[in-house]
């Protein structure tokens, strides 16, 4: 990311939604929202494959379950937040990967400019692609800020999309959800 220019565009958008940038309170703004930008937008600089590379051979065929793992992510459409929970369930091939792998590929994807159903996939290939998985399911819930602050203002609601890639046979998506209540 271009720090300066991103810290000129926002000394802009300060300026043209009426405010001073001169003034005390917002002098040090444009930098603070430049550098909050790099972070949440990092993901962009980051390959699962790097996370996903650490694995461990294993005999058994039965599905992996990661839930829970907690993220937030930017909207592109409006560039407001959205945040949730995600939970990965795979059949593996002949390895497993590392637990705290299957969240940092989420953060790799969650650290973009996203939309939930694309983020959502993105993790399913990520994971069926570098793992060499036999099956992937993908189930996202989140909050969108844009739905909640603005527009509609419904606070609360929150959408859900799943993801599957490779062969993840429709009986084990059924008995994956029921162990996700």
């Amino acid at each position: 990311m271009d720090r300066e220019k991103a810290i000129k565009a926002v000394a802009d958008f300060l300026a043209a939604v009426g405010e001073d940038v001169t003034r005390e309170g917002l002098k040090d703004t444009p930098a603070r929202v430049a550098d909050m930008y790099a972070e949440l937008l990092s993901g962009r600089e980051d390959d699962a494959a790097r996370h996903l590379s650490k694995t461990f051979r294993v005999n058994s065929g039965d599905i992996v379950i990661e839930k829970d793992i907690t993220f937030s992510s930017m909207c592109e459409h409006h560039l407001m937040p959205f945040f949730g929970r995600m939970a990965i369930a795979y059949i593996p091939g002949e390895r497993v990967a590392g637990l705290s792998k299957l969240a940092r590929t989420v953060e790799v994807y969650a650290r973009r400019l996203q939309l939930q159903e694309q983020l959502t996939g993105q993790v399913a290939e990520a994971v069926y692609k570098h793992l060499g998985a036999r099956g992937v399911f993908v189930v996202c819930e989140a909050e969108h800020t844009c739905m909640t602050c603005r527009g509609v203002k419904k606070f609360g609601s929150k959408t859900v999309t799943y993801s599957t890639a490779g062969d993840f046979p429709p009986e084990k998506i059924a008995q994956v959800i029921s162990l996700l209540k």
